[in-house]
């Protein structure tokens, strides 16, 4: 009986990740097609005692191949510690100070740095992240060949040899694989607000962050959600490797669970019903493996049936992580194997710590 409910399982998780193959399939690769720029972005970065990450993001701003009058910075400064000071750059960049007034830290900097704003096309990234040279380029090109008003991303690690530093691409790469897969099914329901563009026009038609403002994270996967349910065609997921953007994994398994906890904790305030589902089927998914290695341990199935529920999900998992990594880096997988024995164990104790406990960003408790 627990075999073939075991297998149920595991039947209904593959046939969902090969749904999002096939949806990643049908997302279409766009590079810049050759206009000249055009559209002018307000980039907003929201940080917290970022000091050593974001003369690196600056930096690499002034490499970008996009005239410098055709873009502007905001930084956010959430009550940094240590002041941070802008030197002399080619560009427009200016410091404000978060104006806290809900539980979110992030959606507060956005909302203080949308009093500033004076361009239409917004883009929000993080203090630990490094752009491509033609990132504003193709957004730009994209933006003009479609009738669009929100456009979601690709991101990606910058990995040393590390098991954790590999864990955390292969993780992402699965997210990411998720999440280009979803929109190749006309499904999308989440992205990553560290490579994430829209019109302010469309931000003060969905009012912002109202009705998500009192939870601590979201400030990008609520507000595509909403997108999607009001204007769907307006909302697009731009797959092109000009436009990636590249971040730093964390160092300690401590932090990495924190931040998947984080991440995990807004599932149960998703909109999309699709996102829902799909959440539970992973959790069953992998929770269906820890349960068939305690049900052999006990004697209640066999170490075939074992090994046969492991391939499976194994194999599905590998395809849509290999699609996916292959996409966003040219570094080959490296620990899969052992990530996916790992990985499991992982997720089920991020998702069940994510119904109770409390976790901590950037010092704080939340």
């Amino acid at each position: 009986m627990i075999s073939i409910i075991l297998f149920s399982v595991i039947f209904i998780y593959a046939i969902t990740i090969a749904c999002l193959i096939y949806g990643f399939s049908k997302v279409n690769s766009f590079e810049y097609i050759g206009l000249a720029p055009k559209t002018k972005f307000t980039i907003i970065v929201p940080f917290r005692d970022e000091t050593e990450n974001l003369p690196q993001l600056l930096t690499s701003f002034s490499k970008l191949n996009y005239p410098n009058d055709l873009f502007e910075v905001i930084l956010v400064d959430d009550f940094s510690k240590e002041e941070f000071k802008v030197q002399n750059l080619p560009f427009k960049v200016s410091i404000t100070q978060n104006n806290r007034v809900s539980n979110s830290p992030k959606k507060d900097a956005i909302l203080t740095a949308m009093q500033l704003v004076k361009t239409d096309w917004i883009i929000t990234t993080d203090a630990d992240c490094l752009v491509h040279k033609n990132w504003l380029l193709t957004l730009d090109n994209y933006i003009r060949n479609q009738n669009i008003s929100m456009i979601a991303s690709a991101v990606t690690y910058d990995c040393s040899n590390s098991f954790l530093h590999h864990f955390q691409q292969l993780d992402l790469a699965s997210l990411q694989g998720a999440t280009m897969g979803s929109f190749g099914l006309k499904k999308g329901f989440m992205c990553n607000g560290a490579n994430f563009a829209y019109t302010k026009s469309l931000f003060e038609k969905l009012k912002g962050f109202q009705g998500n403002d009192g939870i601590a994270s979201g400030d990008d996967v609520f507000l595509l959600q909403k997108a999607i349910a009001q204007f769907p065609e307006k909302v697009h997921y731009l797959k092109s490797k000009n436009n990636i953007v590249h971040t730093k994994p964390l160092n300690d398994w401590k932090s990495l669970f924190y931040q998947r906890v984080r991440w995990a904790s807004k599932t149960g305030w998703y909109q999309s019903k699709f996102g829902i589902g799909l959440g539970l089927v992973v959790f069953a998914g992998n929770f269906c493996w820890v349960l068939g290695l305690g049900s052999w341990v006990l004697g209640f199935i066999s170490f075939l049936n074992l090994i046969l529920l492991v391939l499976i999900k194994c194999v599905v998992d590998a395809v849509l992580i290999q699609k996916s990594n292959h996409f966003l880096t040219k570094k080959k997988m490296r620990y899969l194997v052992l990530s996916s024995l790992l990985y499991p164990f992982f997720s089920v104790s991020v998702a069940l710590y994510s119904l109770f406990g409390k976790y901590e960003w950037k010092g704080r408790e939340f």
